[in-house]
């Protein structure tokens, strides 16, 4: 009597038993993918009549998801340019998924205010837009600073100089090694506080000192005129320098000097440029729409950037005044 072969058929099973388990579950790291640039001006509204041009201002947003455990392990099944990254690059150890969407909604509020202000300025409009300090939106358990921040905190000193901007702090805490204490003035809810914190390396740069809080701006922000920026369910504050460049645009300013124009970079009420994440994810979506030129923040993301843009024309800065600068001296498209 001739006996089937036990084995094969058992181990095909099984095998894609594996595979799908691996495929259908979700792994704790995340997959950062591109998501191609849009045009702006359907998405600002400004009180007047906008002046519409050949070219146009694009944000350039990335998709996060968590990646499968499939993904995780094979390379090769990951979308076109998508980067793995740890859970703590995305948001603090402790966090929930629905967590760090909130916070990244509530970055984006912020942003539009700080764009719109910045850019009105720049247009003469008389503005009142106070920084009052540094607002905590999230501690990573695993730092000192847990248990001595809490979400909601405005830091408003450190090292007994004056904190109005994130840019600030970051300064104040990138000059001290990484385990030294760091004395910050700290207001929650009417009172103010004096806090010592020890700090600790950046898990992202080792050369990088850092509190392990997730910072936003905190201003008193009175705007002249109604200015409306609906991105619907993309967040983060990494928009920032687009939404600027775009409300001026709006507003009859010709910024973008017929050009199509990304731009990608958190936007601080001085005017700075703060770096972002995705930068190389960001600028494959710039070139998928196939638009002319990159606004980056200077430094590793423009190089990261300009490893994926292609034709894509990568211009690094750090301030939004020097953007309009570069832009302006870009010669007119013809």
């Amino acid at each position: 009597m001739l006996r089937r072969p036990f084995g094969l058929g058992a181990l095909g099973v099984l095998v894609l038993g594996v595979l799908g388990f691996l495929w259908l579950f979700s792994s704790s790291s995340f997959l950062i993918t591109p998501d191609q640039a849009k045009p702006l001006a359907e998405r600002v509204k400004i009180d007047g009549e906008r002046r519409p041009t050949p070219g146009g201002i694009y944000y350039v947003d990335v998709l996060v998801r968590r990646a499968s455990w499939l993904e995780r392990l094979v390379a090769p099944l990951r979308p076109d340019g998508a980067e793995l990254v740890p859970e703590d690059r995305i948001a603090p150890p402790g966090t929930s998924d629905g967590q760090r969407r909130q916070q990244a909604l509530r970055q984006m509020a912020r942003s539009e205010d700080v764009a719109a202000a910045v850019a009105l300025k720049e247009l003469g409009y008389d503005v009142k837009a106070k920084p009052d300090g540094v607002i905590v939106e999230a501690v990573r358990p695993d730092v000192p600073a847990s248990g001595e921040l809490q979400p909601t905190d405005v830091i408003v000193r450190a090292n007994d100089k004056a904190v109005r901007t994130p840019g600030d702090l970051r300064r104040i805490v990138g000059a001290v090694r990484p385990g030294q204490v760091v004395r910050l003035g700290v207001v929650r809810g009417k009172q103010q506080h004096d806090l010592s914190v020890g700090t600790v390396t950046d898990p992202t740069d080792p050369k990088r000192t850092v509190i392990g809080i997730a910072v936003g701006q905190s201003a008193d922000i009175d705007l002249p005129v109604k200015v409306d920026i609906d991105l619907g369910d993309v967040g983060g504050p990494s928009a920032g320098l687009a939404f600027a460049l775009d409300v001026m645009q709006e507003l009859g300013r010709n910024v973008d000097r017929g050009y199509r124009v990304a731009a990608t970079g958190e936007i601080e009420l001085d005017g700075a440029v703060a770096p972002i994440g995705g930068a190389e994810q960001k600028a494959i979506g710039a070139r998928r729409a196939d638009v002319d030129v990159l606004l980056v923040p200077a430094g590793d993301n423009a190089r990261d950037a300009r490893k994926a843009a292609g034709d894509v024309r990568v211009i690094p800065v750090e301030t939004f005044q020097q953007a309009l600068r570069e832009l302006a001296t870009l010669p007119p498209k013809t």
